[in-house]
């Protein structure tokens, strides 16, 4: 199933989060793609306020992962982008495996994994003359 939805502002960023985290069970791998600034992160960290986590919801793209507590349990943030050339790091597993947990992983098409071929898939683009954003999500 492909869903396609049009973002005009933070507001409506926010409330789309909303909407997909009442749609989460704790369990799913959301594999997120867009360009640099595109609003991967903003969005997970939308779905996280919702989800009562604690701490803010920053870009984990030094880290690789940041672990947080929500309502339905652990929420992995992965941010794939320095694996580009790597293709995958082993000790992603352990995070991207976890079915207990939610998996929000952005760049993951850097990750070859098949893992990802039952993921819910988030593809943001902007258009850079309105920063209006074209969100499509793909229920693979």
């Amino acid at each position: 199933m492909i869903k396609v939805i049009n973002i005009s502002s933070l507001k409506e960023m926010k409330e789309f989060a909303k909407d997909f985290a009442k749609s989460l069970k704790g369990n799913e791998l959301i594999g997120l793609k867009g360009e640099l600034g595109a609003g991967k992160t903003t969005f997970t960290k939308y779905v996280g306020e919702y989800l009562k986590v604690k701490e803010p919801i920053i870009s984990p793209t030094f880290n690789i992962v940041k672990i947080y507590q929500s309502s339905l349990g652990a929420l992995y943030h992965i941010d794939a982008y320095r694996l580009e050339n790597m293709g995958y790091d082993p000790v992603l597993d352990d995070y991207l495996y976890d079915e207990k947990a939610l998996r929000f992983v952005e760049w993951y098409d850097f990750i070859k994994d098949p893992i990802f071929d039952k993921a819910i898939i988030i593809n943001i683009e902007v258009d850079k003359k309105t920063e209006k954003r074209k969100i499509t999500i793909e229920e693979r």
